[in-house]
């Protein structure tokens, strides 16, 4: 499925035009319908993760569970919130609190040794709602895991063969909206492998404009 910086950025310009002026900031999003794929079956489903070459908006937030040097580190490199082994514990026995942190946080890094007591504390929270900590050494510097994940995307695939990505908001110029999706779509066809006729349309609209298709 080649696609060439000159069909994204043709496809943007287009959007452009077919979205009505609002009084709000719009959301650019990408949209991949798939075939040939049952996501109710396990080699069906797609989870992945792409990190943009531009951010979107607001970065992603980023929680930290992490104790001492490592935790200290963290708040250093940029992580929204920075919680210890017993903060887990206590949310264990919190289901409303743990329930509001995995729907304010977009992703989580843990301390390695900490992530058993966080499987049995918070796995029912954050397991299906697929946000489960990276878990990463005591010694590792967090730095440039946080600052990608900031600028990180997450698509999968729910109740139909689609995925959905916000690529950006109206302000970014054409150039970095085109380069966002093309770091999608680069992601979705390394993940597809030989499968990437899998790849029925790709469209790109605005919160609430009308879709418009990517010649491909």
């Amino acid at each position: 499925m080649p696609v060439t910086a000159e069909n994204l950025i043709s496809a943007v310009k287009q959007m452009r035009e077919a979205s009505p002026k609002r009084k709000f900031e719009q959301s650019i999003d990408l949209l991949i319908t798939l075939e040939g794929l049952d996501p109710k079956k396990p080699e069906g489903r797609i989870r992945e993760d792409v990190v943009l070459p531009h951010q979107v908006g607001e970065p992603k937030k980023v929680l930290v569970f992490a104790d001492g040097e490592l935790a200290h580190r963290a708040r250093q490199a940029g992580a929204d919130l920075v919680l210890g082994r017993h903060d887990v514990e206590a949310l264990g026995r919190e289901r409303k609190r743990a329930k509001k942190l995995a729907a304010e946080y977009d992703f989580f890094i843990a301390q390695a040794d900490i992530m058993v007591i966080i499987g049995k504390a918070l796995g029912p929270v954050l397991g299906p709602r697929g946000k489960m900590p990276k878990p990463i050494p005591p010694t590792a510097n967090p730095g440039p895991l946080i600052e990608r994940m900031k600028q990180t995307v997450r698509m999968m695939t729910k109740d139909q063969a689609a995925l959905h990505a916000k690529i950006g908001v109206e302000s970014m110029s054409d150039e970095q909206l085109a380069a966002n999706a093309r770091a999608v779509l680069e992601t979705v066809e390394h993940r597809l492998g030989e499968g990437t006729g899998n790849i029925r349309a790709v469209q790109i609209k605005t919160t609430m404009g009308k879709p418009v298709k990517l010649e491909t």
